[in-house]
């Protein structure tokens, strides 16, 4: 079988360096000297990442994402890896409306769900607190979580388990001890996307942070609107860093295409 052809190799490339160009950009900004984001910068420097952590307000709101993220990931991953068990391996009455309700955030826009999550969540005087956002979250990253872990199940051999049970294996046992340990790599990539998703959370978040509890894509928008150096350019590299690190630890554990494939065995 014959590989791409120079034609297609040469629009691949155009496709990925108009991609990450922008990236490219945010990163040259980085280290601008300039006082305004220019570019080409005039001079390159560190002074934006000094700047960056002397500022109080995004490092606060940095601190609360981290917080969150990690509760977020836990809560999704016991909802969703619950929620997709039973609807793979158990069969009942509403099956197939259960799972439409589960996924139907998916579909809807994020700005739908943030105003009926601010108009709830006011009613019961949550609004503007950690328990909030950690509910908004939840509504993003669960349909995620059990989209995964529904292919992983579904990719599971019946048979593995069957055996398992007829040894003698407590239907908990089995779950704990052959199931889980099987779908791992679809653990793995549940929980990097939970933590991804709840740290870039914007738009929901919008709806529902408060004076202390200001998440940091909603407080990097905050500062954008009244200023234009390169500080948020600084910023913004530190978190692509630390998004491709996620990604290159789910790739150094298990691998990226098996984690987002078939999360089987």
């Amino acid at each position: 079988m014959n590989g791409p052809g120079p034609l297609l190799t040469v629009i691949a490339t155009l496709i990925f360096l108009v991609v990450l160009s922008p990236i490219a950009v945010v990163f040259i900004l980085a280290f601008s000297a300039d006082n305004f984001m220019v570019f080409p910068p005039s001079g390159y420097s560190l002074r934006w990442f000094r700047e960056l952590f002397a500022n109080e307000q995004l490092l606060n709101a940095l601190w609360l994402s981290l917080k969150i993220a990690p509760l977020v990931t836990l809560l999704s991953l016991l909802i969703g890896t619950s929620a997709a068990l039973a609807l793979e391996k158990l069969d009942f009455l509403g099956r197939d409306a259960l799972r439409t309700f589960f996924l139907a955030p998916l579909l809807l826009p994020a700005l739908v769900l943030g105003l009926a999550l601010l108009s709830f969540l006011t009613g019961l005087r949550l609004s503007g607190t950690i328990s909030a956002l950690v509910l908004g979250h939840l509504i993003v990253t669960v349909p995620f979580v059990i989209r995964l872990m529904s292919s992983a199940f579904t990719a599971l051999p019946d048979e593995v388990e069957a055996a398992a049970a007829t040894l003698g294996a407590r239907p908990s046992r089995v779950i704990f001890r052959v199931t889980l340990p099987l779908v791992r790599p679809g653990l793995i990539a549940s929980a990097a996307l939970s933590f991804l998703l709840s740290f870039d959370e914007t738009v929901i978040s919008l709806f529902l942070v408060g004076p202390q509890t200001t998440t940091l894509p909603v407080e990097m928008m905050n500062y954008v609107q009244g200023r234009t150096d390169p500080l948020i350019a600084a910023l913004s590299a530190l978190v692509i860093v630390g998004t491709l690190s996620v990604v290159l630890l789910v790739e150094r554990l298990v691998g990226l295409a098996r984690a987002v494939g078939t999360g089987g065995a």
